[in-house]
């Protein structure tokens, strides 16, 4: 798959995802595997003012190719904040019209944008105009289920310089209700020759199977899935190369992996807020280890109430250890 001159090593992206998706897991997941990582939601105003909290956002230059995703309403700042996305490095620049959050929609940025779609294209033109790297766009099926544009949109989108599209299969009113409609995507696939990105509700190797051959998307991008299992991404672009699901690492490599990735958020962040920001993602990977209900609720208790974090992260190889002989 290729977006303008840049090539990817396979058709498997993570997802820009607020609070999730900082420079410690989309490194974690770009060595695993994943043939694209994109930088959580910047929002473009604040990237020009370069508050510091946001430009720690927009790091990652040696992921490569390096993607940060902006959001915003108004064109002069959208410009602008792709212009220091460039300087900083950003090899992609890639636009949220998909975010359903009220903080977002209610100040008419993210999915809001899909319902002046004049508006959204005057955006995404000016973005395309202000730099000189490929330009992305996200966006779900519309705002409601009367209002589904998406392929409106994405024609338009193509017409104004986009090379890629990726589309969340609910409206925004869904929010993350019911299931992901990978069907309708493939309206978007056929009103536009870019490729195509197919999000939503892809947590395993078949559903990456099933929501291709549905929506007849180019690749797939991986959201929640990917919640303590940064792996996710890799493992499923190897499947869609081999044909055969490996699961997921080992036990042993699992407990690696999610110590590795504290170790990161600690020197990424500074230790107090780094171990306060990795709690979410430590939850994630002791419900990913398959251990029962009983024994993850109570080292969840004990491991994300815990202020050492050396002693999180050894109570964390303690966890995987236990795990393991439980699975032996």
């Amino acid at each position: 798959m290729k977006l303008g001159e840049i090539a990817l090593e396979n058709p498997v992206v993570l997802a820009p995802m607020s609070g999730v998706s900082d420079l410690p897991f989309r490194r974690l997941a770009h060595r695993l595997g994943a043939g694209l990582v994109v930088s959580e939601m910047i929002a473009s105003e604040e990237l020009v003012r370069e508050r510091p909290d946001i430009l720690r956002k927009a790091t990652g230059a040696e992921l490569s190719p390096f993607v940060i995703q902006l959001a915003g309403r108004e064109a002069r700042w959208m410009a602008e904040g792709a212009k220091i996305a460039e300087r900083l490095g950003a090899d992609i620049v890639d636009i949220n019209m998909g975010c359903p959050a009220k903080e977002v929609t209610g100040k008419l940025s993210g999915s809001a944008l899909m319902r002046d779609l004049d508006h959204a294209v005057s955006l995404i033109e000016a973005v395309v105009a202000a730099v000189r790297v490929p330009v992305t766009l996200k966006m779900r099926l519309g705002w409601d289920e009367k209002s589904r544009n998406a392929a409106e949109l994405a024609r338009r989108a193509e017409a104004a310089g986009v090379k890629l599209i990726t589309v969340h299969g609910r409206t925004r009113c869904q929010f993350f209700k019911g299931a992901a409609d990978w069907s309708a995507v493939a309206q978007v696939r056929s009103a536009v020759e870019v490729p195509v990105l197919v999000n939503g509700d892809i947590r395993s190797c078949e559903d990456a199977r099933a929501a291709l051959l549905a929506s007849g998307a180019t690749g797939v991008m991986i959201g929640r899935g990917a919640y303590g299992a940064p792996w996710l991404p890799g493992q499923i672009a190897a499947f869609l190369t081999s044909g055969t699901d490996s699961g997921p690492p080992t036990l042993a490599e699992q407990g690696e992996i999610a110590c590795e990735h504290v170790d990161g958020m600690l020197s990424h962040y500074g230790r107090f807020l780094g171990l306060k920001n990795a709690r979410k993602h430590i939850g994630w990977y002791l419900e990913s280890s398959g251990r029962d209900e009983a024994s993850v609720k109570a080292w969840r208790k004990r491991l994300c109430t815990e202020d050492n974090a050396e002693k999180a992260i050894a109570g964390l190889r303690t966890f995987y250890t236990e795990a393991e002989r439980a699975a032996a």
